[in-house]
C-alpha cells in the first residue's frame, strides 16, 4: 500500500488547507475548504483531482470553498452529523466513533466540541495522523464559541490520548500569538522555551510552524499540560482538577 502523500498550503489571512492524495487510487481529499482559489491552486500545481472534502466544522473560513469545488470537481463532501445543515454542499455525515474509509485506509471521526457543538477531528491511524481543525493548535487550543470548558477538555483530553508519535494538523497559524501566552503559564518548561525560538526562527522566515505532533504539545502546550505542578503553582490551584485548571488557563488567554 502506497503511502499518503500531504501538501499543506497557506489560505486567507491565517487558514491553513491540506490536501491528502493516494497515489495508488488516485483520490485526493481536501480537509476543509477555506477558499476556491488556494486549494484549486494547489490541486493544479500537483495535477491532482479533488474527490473528497472532509469537513471539520461549519465556520465559514473552513467552508466557503465547498460549492466551488464540487461544481469543478464533482467531489464528495463529507461533514459533522451535527452541523450538518450549515456545511454547504454536504453529501454525507459522520459523528464520534464513526469510522470510514478513504482511499482503502480508515478515517476514525473524533467529537472536539466546544468551538462549535458539533466540531470533529478526522485521525488516519494508519498514517499516524490526525486533523484537528480548530480544537487543537500548536501551544494552543480553539476559543470557545459554542460549548463549555468541560466540552473543551474533553476533546483535548481525545486528542491528547492518541499516540504521541501522531502529526497534528490544524486550521490556523496562530503559534507566534500563542508562543507569547504559553510563556506566561510555564516559564520554567525548558523544552518550551526552546521550541518558542525555533517558533520564532521558522516565522521569521515566513515558514509554517505546523505540523506539529501529540508528543510536542504535551511536552509544550499550557492547555494539554494542566497537571504541571508548576502551571498549577503559578495559577495557585495545587489542589484542582485537571478541568479546572484548563478552565483557568483558557480564561487568561482569553483575556491576554
Amino acid at each position: 500500500m502506497a503511502a499518503f502523500e500531504f501538501f499543506q498550503f497557506p489560505c486567507r489571512t491565517d487558514n491553513y488547507g491540506v490536501l491528502v492524495h493516494d497515489p495508488a487510487t488516485g483520490q485526493t481529499a481536501s480537509i476543509d475548504a477555506p477558499e476556491f482559489a488556494a486549494v484549486d491552486a494547489a490541486l493544479q500545481a500537483r495535477s491532482w483531482s479533488l474527490t473528497h472534502i472532509l469537513t471539520t466544522h461549519k465556520h465559514p473560513d473552513h467552508v466557503e470553498g465547498n460549492m466551488a469545488l464540487k461544481e469543478k470537481y464533482s467531489c464528495h463532501i463529507t461533514g459533522p452529523e451535527g452541523e450538518a445543515k450549515d456545511i454547504p454542499g454536504i453529501d454525507a455525515t459522520v459523528a464520534h466513533g464513526d469510522m470510514f474509509d478513504f482511499a482503502d485506509q480508515p478515517v476514525e471521526v473524533i467529537a472536539t466540541p466546544g468551538h462549535t457543538l458539533g466540531q470533529i477531528a478526522y485521525h488516519l491511524p494508519q498514517s499516524q495522523t490526525v486533523f484537528a481543525a480548530d480544537a487543537l493548535f500548536a501551544l494552543g487550543c480553539g476559543r470557545i464559541f459554542e460549548g463549555t470548558p468541560a466540552q473543551m477538555w474533553l476533546a483535548l483530553s481525545r486528542l491528547a490520548a492518541l499516540p504521541p508519535e501522531t502529526t497534528v494538523y490544524a486550521g490556523h497559524e496562530y503559534t507566534l500569538a500563542n508562543a507569547d501566552f504559553a510563556a506566561t503559564i510555564e516559564p520554567e518548561n525548558n523544552t518550551l522555551m526552546t521550541r518558542i525560538e525555533d517558533v520564532k526562527r521558522l516565522r521569521a522566515d515566513d515558514l509554517p510552524s505546523l505540523p506539529t505532533s501529540i508528543a510536542a504539545e504535551l511536552e509544550t502546550n499550557p492547555f494539554l499540560r494542566p497537571q504541571s505542578p508548576a502551571i498549577r503553582a503559578r495559577l495557585g490551584m495545587p489542589d484542582a482538577s485537571d478541568e479546572a485548571v484548563f478552565t483557568e488557563i483558557r480564561h487568561r488567554k482569553d483575556n491576554f
